[in-house]
């Protein structure tokens, strides 16, 4: 049997859940049905070491100016490679279909993995133009399928739902509570607040700090907590300034980007995020796998994540207050955490495994979906 030939289109590969979990789908896709191909258009970053193994890498830099209006050197670089499938990326979604279509690629399949509801009337233009050139249009939860329905697909536009999925072998409960506590020099007993993200405005650690201001001013009684936050962006500076401002220099710490994410989840006390939107979120994910509580945003996908027994770990999104409240309640109560995280492991491992999600993936490719 010939193998397809797929052709991933992403700005970069570099950290973030979207790029962690296209790594994972190339890695895992069925090599006898399938030859992978990946193709960067800035640079490939810290998700693509060891890909070669199992996908060809490529790097294409579009002209600046024109390329939006006709892609043509993206074009002729798609044409060279020549894939049955090319697959898109959020960020990528008009210039990648607009130049898929030029290089005569038979099928196009897009992914979105979160929705800003802060789109511009032309950037929601683009998408509603990308999506008449695309086969298949995947949505990550079913809240973000609801919105893309609603706001950029017309009627008849193929839309599937292929959920996120993670390696719960990788992300399991590991006993090892200490190291990250030694590394930030903390006492054995401090509780960490841990997030994992992109610090950009979409992920709202604004709100994270003030709410984290008012835990330690009001609400927690026991050891003073720390806040732990694992991921870089546009915002750092600015969130810097605040945790200064609020007189948290010494207990939020802001970690960058990490490769070792296992050994993270497994010191956090509460796994948290503070996001305005969210598709899937994989570090949401990751965490719950580990066996670790989650308090989160009722936003996107949050919900279909933590099932109905999690639902009361959720809290309204731009609410200070009732992320601190949360915070102390989830703190106080050891028993009730502990029990919420083996909720949270088996949670993920009964639905949100990496293989279903590549098992869907490699059906949408073969035209046996949509």
């Amino acid at each position: 049997m010939e193998r397809k030939r797929i052709l991933h289109i992403i700005q970069n590969l570099n950290y973030g859940g979207m790029e962690r979990l296209l790594a994972d789908l190339v890695q895992r896709t069925d090599t006898r049905r399938f030859e992978s191909h990946v193709l960067a258009l800035e640079y490939l970053g810290r998700f693509a070491r060891g890909l070669e193994d199992c996908a060809e890498l490529h790097l294409e830099r579009p002209r600046r100016g024109t390329s939006m209006i006709w892609p043509d050197r993206l074009a002729r670089r798609i044409r060279q490679i020549g894939p049955d499938v090319v697959h898109t990326h959020a960020g990528v979604w008009y210039k990648g279909s607009l130049a898929a279509r030029g290089a005569g690629v038979p099928r196009i399949v897009h992914t979105e993995h979160g929705h800003s509801h802060t789109a511009s009337r032309f950037e929601t233009w683009l998408r509603r133009r990308a999506a008449r050139r695309t086969d298949v249009v995947v949505a990550v939860s079913e809240p973000l399928a609801r919105d893309l329905r609603a706001t950029i697909l017309r009627d008849g536009t193929r839309l599937e739902v292929v959920i996120n999925g993670v390696d719960t072998d990788r992300f399991s409960p590991n006993g090892d509570t200490s190291s990250l506590r030694e590394e930030l020099n903390l006492s054995a007993h401090a509780p960490i607040i841990g997030s994992v993200g992109r610090l950009e405005p979409i992920k709202g650690y604004d709100v994270m700090l003030r709410a984290f201001a008012r835990l330690r001013e009001r609400e927690y009684e026991g050891p003073p907590p720390a806040l732990a936050l694992v991921g870089e962006g546009s915002e750092r500076c600015r969130l810097e300034a605040d945790a200064r401002a609020h007189g948290l220099a010494d207990s939020v710490r802001f970690l960058g980007w990490r490769d070792d994410i296992e050994r993270l989840l497994a010191s956090f006390s509460i796994f948290t995020l503070s996001s305005r939107s969210e598709g899937t979120s994989v570090s949401l994910l990751e965490a719950m796998s580990s066996a670790v509580c989650p308090v989160v945003t009722d936003v996107g996908g949050n919900l279909d994540v933590l099932g109905e027994d999690l639902r009361h770990r959720a809290v309204p999104p731009e609410d200070p207050d009732a992320l601190a409240r949360a915070w102390n309640e989830t703190l106080s109560d050891v028993a009730a955490r502990t029990a919420d995280g083996r909720t949270a492991r088996a949670r993920v491992e009964q639905r949100f495994s990496i293989e279903a999600m590549v098992s869907r993936y490699e059906r949408i490719y073969a035209g046996e979906m949509g």
